[in-house]
């Protein structure tokens, strides 16, 4: 089975030439106890038959056409998935720290790009599930919908059956001239389809269609517009250390303030994070009035498959120095607003495959000047099992590429679970800047009181 990355996707992959830019996510999972080792074995395979990519490894392809899947042909369960024993003090700090090396390690890419190591030996009696995977197999919400194909509703678990592994059908000696061929003729269709609907508006409604086409050029620059610089006065450099840590607010205390304040629950977790990126600024007697945000924007549609990467990045200002936290809210809410409603949202694809031309050097000078990326992932709303364990919470850590830090909201039943990913060269003092957050949340909670 071979299948061309998507525009997006084969941007991502060719960003990682620079390891800054790496689009590694890294989620732990905690359970209050051992999960049976076979049955957990049984749907991680069960997940590999049922998702062919996490069979599939990376592949380069002739140019101009994106790189491909193609199935791994000595695909080893066992490779991706370890098992082993948490050491003294063997606590959360151990696992985060087992999943921070995870996260700054590449994967091995003529494999799949994904790892499962189960963490037991907990002094809490726990366990934890480091699952690490390249984003390009899925986002938040593919995540999410993938976790239901692993967990249970009830502790007692099923045995679903098995469908037939995946066959490795032998390659042509002239695929890759037909993936490229393929790719030319689809582009070139599209191409052909969107000049003539342009040309046939433009005759039909000349005035409308000018100022139609001039709006989305308008929305297309906004999107992949340069940034000369940082936002941010004291988070300015970037590295490959990475830090990680988490926090837990209520859910129905960040959803209040949000509704309190006329915003979503984004706005109201946005503006926590800008919040405790204000306060660091001030302990450092800096200040910043607004600073650049990357926000994934989910393009997921009814009917699209279980997993894959469906989110385009977006980049906009977002105002850092309002110290009112409902006022924050609001002025994120209305910034998203217009993001949400970018007509270049239906072109992204077409955008990603332009800027895949582009030179990489040039792109990721402009990621790099990126200050925070912030992702909001609604989770499983009901409790879940694993293997006869109960999950009790879980922490996404998404990849920074090119920000100071990348902050991801993945909810469980009644919490939001934060995972927080620190380069360390542009915030060397993690523990400040994780108690600083800690303080733009509670004054965004305060508006719920």
């Amino acid at each position: 089975m071979t299948e061309l990355m998507r525009n997006t996707d084969a941007f991502t992959w060719a960003m990682e030439s620079d390891p800054r830019l790496r689009s590694t996510v890294v989620t732990v999972v905690l359970l209050d106890r051992c999960p049976n080792w076979e049955e957990l074995r049984r749907r991680i395979d069960l997940l590999t038959r049922r998702l062919p990519m996490f069979r599939q490894r990376v592949a380069p392809s002739l140019p101009p056409a994106p790189p491909r899947w193609e199935t791994a042909p000595d695909f080893d369960l066992d490779f991706h998935l370890r098992r082993v024993t948490a050491p003294v003090p063997a606590d959360l700090d151990v696992v985060l720290e087992m999943a921070r090396l995870a996260h700054m390690s590449d994967f091995d890419r003529a494999r799949p790009l994904w790892e499962v190591t189960l963490v037991d030996g907990l002094r809490d009696g726990g366990t934890a599930l480091l699952c690490k995977f390249h984003h390009a197999l899925t986002d938040g919400v593919g995540g999410v919908q993938i976790g239901m194909t692993l967990f249970d509703l009830d502790q007692t678990p099923t045995a679903p059956a098995l469908p037939p592994v995946p066959t490795v059908p032998a390659r042509a000696w002239h695929s890759d001239y037909s993936d490229v061929a393929r790719y030319d003729v689809r582009l070139a269709a599209a191409t052909v389809t969107a000049a003539t609907g342009m040309l046939t508006d433009g005759i039909r409604h000349p005035r409308s269609s000018l100022a139609a086409v001039c709006a989305t050029a308008a929305s297309v620059y906004r999107t992949v517009r340069p940034i000369g610089g940082t936002g941010s006065p004291l988070m300015k450099q970037r590295g490959l250390g990475r830090r990680l840590g988490t926090h837990d607010v209520p859910l129905s205390r960040l959803r209040e303030a949000a509704h309190r304040s006329d915003g979503a629950l984004n706005d109201a977790f946005v503006a926590g994070v800008l919040g405790g990126i204000r306060r660091y600024h001030e302990k450092h007697g800096a200040a910043v009035d607004t600073v650049h945000l990357t926000m994934p924007i989910s393009l997921r549609t009814a009917s699209d498959a279980m997993g894959g990467n469906r989110i385009t990045l977006m980049r906009f200002d977002v105002p850092t120095g309002t110290a009112d936290p409902a006022c924050r809210i609001r002025e994120v809410h209305a910034r998203a607003a217009q993001v949400r409603s970018e007509r270049s949202l239906p072109y992204t694809q077409v955008i990603a495959g332009a800027l895949n031309l582009m030179p990489r050097w040039y792109i990721g000078s402009v990621l790099r000047h990126v200050d925070v990326v912030a992702s909001d992932v609604p989770g499983i709303p009901v409790p879940v099992h694993l293997g006869g364990a109960r999950l009790r919470a879980q922490y996404a850590f998404g990849p920074t590429i090119g920000a100071a830090v990348n902050v991801t909201l993945l909810s469980y039943q009644d919490t939001c679970h934060f995972g927080i990913n620190v380069d360390t060269a542009a915030i060397p003092d993690y523990d400040t800047f994780h108690d600083c957050l800690v303080q733009g949340f509670e004054e965004v909670l305060s508006v719920a009181d």
